[in-house]
């Protein structure tokens, strides 16, 4: 059974983009790292399957995204280390969920801007 999410989740309030002071080096870097942990195929499927299946175990995940399960929990340890996600354990299974919205915003913004820009590429290519 897939569990889809109504509307997309708010994030917690913060200051608009432009009304923020220009991004310092240390910053910089710390955005970089956390967008090199989310740029992995693996990664992104991992999460989007979990916006789909709302509170999967390691087996149901390894599942959707044809995985080993092991294989699986190497992926998710590194977004469970960011603070991406989060787990609880039920009998034997141990479960992962999304911590924050932000991140389901940012794949939805995320796949948004591909399609414009895969749009984009197939008008000036024609």
């Amino acid at each position: 059974m897939v569990k889809r999410t109504v509307g997309l989740p708010t994030c917690s309030p913060k200051a608009p983009l432009a009304e923020r002071p220009l991004l310092d080096m240390r910053l910089a870097s710390e955005l970089a790292g956390l967008f090199e942990v989310l740029a992995s195929e693996t990664r992104l499927r991992l999460l989007h399957a979990l916006v789909l299946l709302g509170d999967p175990c390691m087996s149901d995940l390894a599942e959707a995204v044809g995985m080993k399960p092991q294989a699986v929990s190497n992926q998710l340890r590194r977004l469970v280390d960011l603070g991406i996600l989060d787990t609880r354990r039920h009998g034997i299974h141990i479960h992962y969920r999304i911590v924050d919205h932000c991140v389901i915003r940012l794949m939805h913004h995320g796949l948004c801007l591909n399609e414009e820009t895969q749009d984009h590429v197939r008008v000036h290519a024609s």
